[in-house]
C-alpha cells in the first residue's frame, strides 16, 4: 500500500471525514429533506398520495386475533441510494512528510463536503419544486395579511400529513419572498418591540416563526444559479426567488412517517475517505464516495405561494 492509502484508510481520517460532511450540510437542504439512515442501499419506504393517505392503523387486538401490521404495499416505492464520488489529486506527494500528506487529505475532505453540499441543496430544491407545481400567486400589498395566508397554507399542510402533533411544518421563503414579507405592513404592525413608537419593528426568521398558527420552523433560502449558457454574461438567478414552499417535515424521519421529503443515506458511510494512482503511475488521487437518494414521499404534504 502507498502511503497516501496508508493514511486515507485511518479510523481517524474517516471520522474527520464524516463530520466535515454532516457539518456541511447545507442547512435549506437539510430542512427540506431531512436524511433517513438506512442499513442498505436499496430498500422500501412509504410513499403518500392523494389516494393513498396515511393511516392511523387500529391497535387494539381480539384476544387470540392477530395485530395490525406495519408493512409495506405495492403503492410503496423502493428507494437507491446512488453513487456519488469527488476525486482530490496530491501533487508533490513524495515531497511531503506524513503530517502534511495526512493535512492535505483533511483538506480535500473539506473542500469535497462544500461541494457535495451545494451540489446536493440544489438537487432538494430542484426536487421539490418539481413536486409542487406552479403554486398559487399571492399579491401582498397594504391591505394583504401574509400571515394570515400562511396560516391558512400551515393547517392545510398539517391536515394533508395527517401525522398530529407528532409532525412538524416548514417553512421556507425564497430570498424576494422574505424581503416582500419583512417588509409588510401587516407583519411589522404584529411585532411589539417594548421600545415605544421609536422602536424598530424588525422581522427576523424566528420571530416569523412566532407569528404563524403553530410556531412552524422557518428558514430562507439564498441559493444562486447561473441561468446564463456557457460561454455567455452570467444571469445569477435565486434558486426559490418569489416562491415559499409550506411543508411537513420531521427533523429525525423514518421510512413511513409522512414528511414532505427525505434523502436516504447509507448509515456511516457518508463521503468515505480512499485513493487509487492515476493509469500513469504519476498521480495518487484522494477519493470520497458517498450514497444518497434524495425523494419525495409526500407530494400532497406541501403547498407552493408564489409572492408578488
Amino acid at each position: 500500500m502507498s502511503r497516501l492509502s496508508d493514511i486515507s484508510a485511518s479510523p481517524v481520517l474517516k471520522q474527520f471525514a464524516q463530520g466535515a460532511a454532516q457539518s456541511n450540510i447545507m442547512p435549506v437542504a437539510d430542512f427540506l429533506a431531512p436524511t433517513v439512515e438506512v442499513p442498505t442501499s436499496v430498500g422500501r419506504f412509504k410513499k403518500y398520495t392523494e389516494k393513498h393517505r396515511f393511516r392511523i392503523p387500529q391497535t387494539l387486538r381480539a384476544v387470540g386475533g392477530r395485530a395490525a401490521e406495519l408493512s409495506f404495499d405495492v403503492t410503496d416505492e423502493s428507494y437507491n441510494c446512488n453513487p456519488h464520488a469527488l476525486d482530490y489529486p496530491v501533487d508533490n506527494l513524495e515531497r511531503l512528510e506524513a503530517g502534511e500528506l495526512e493535512d492535505c487529505l483533511r483538506e480535500g475532505a473539506v473542500a469535497c463536503a462544500e461541494v457535495a453540499a451545494l451540489a446536493h441543496e440544489k438537487s432538494v430544491i430542484d426536487a421539490a419544486l418539481a413536486a409542487v407545481g406552479a403554486g398559487t400567486g399571492k399579491t401582498w400589498n397594504s391591505s394583504a395579511d401574509p400571515v394570515s395566508d400562511l396560516d391558512d397554507a400551515i393547517l392545510s399542510v398539517i391536515k394533508a400529513a395527517k401525522y398530529g402533533s407528532l409532525m412538524g411544518v416548514g417553512v421556507l421563503f425564497g430570498t424576494t419572498a422574505w424581503k416582500i414579507f419583512k417588509n409588510a405592513e401587516k407583519v411589522r404592525g404584529r411585532i411589539v418591540t417594548g421600545l415605544g413608537k421609536g422602536g424598530l419593528a424588525v422581522p427576523t426568521e424566528s420571530v416569523a416563526g412566532n407569528l404563524l398558527i403553530g410556531s412552524p420552523d422557518v428558514r430562507t433560502s439564498y441559493m444562486v444559479y447561473d441561468d446564463a449558457p456557457e460561454g455567455k454574461v452570467e444571469d445569477v438567478k435565486f434558486l426559490l426567488d418569489t416562491a415559499i414552499l409550506i411543508f411537513a417535515r420531521r427533523a429525525n424521519p423514518t421510512r413511513r412517517d409522512p414528511s414532505f421529503m427525505k434523502t436516504f443515506r447509507l448509515a456511516g458511510q457518508y463521503m468515505v475517505p480512499g485513493s487509487y494512482v492515476r493509469e500513469d503511475g504519476r498521480v495518487e488521487v484522494a477519493k470520497f464516495d458517498w450514497s444518497e437518494d434524495v425523494r419525495v414521499t409526500n407530494a400532497s404534504a406541501a403547498v407552493r405561494l408564489n409572492i408578488s
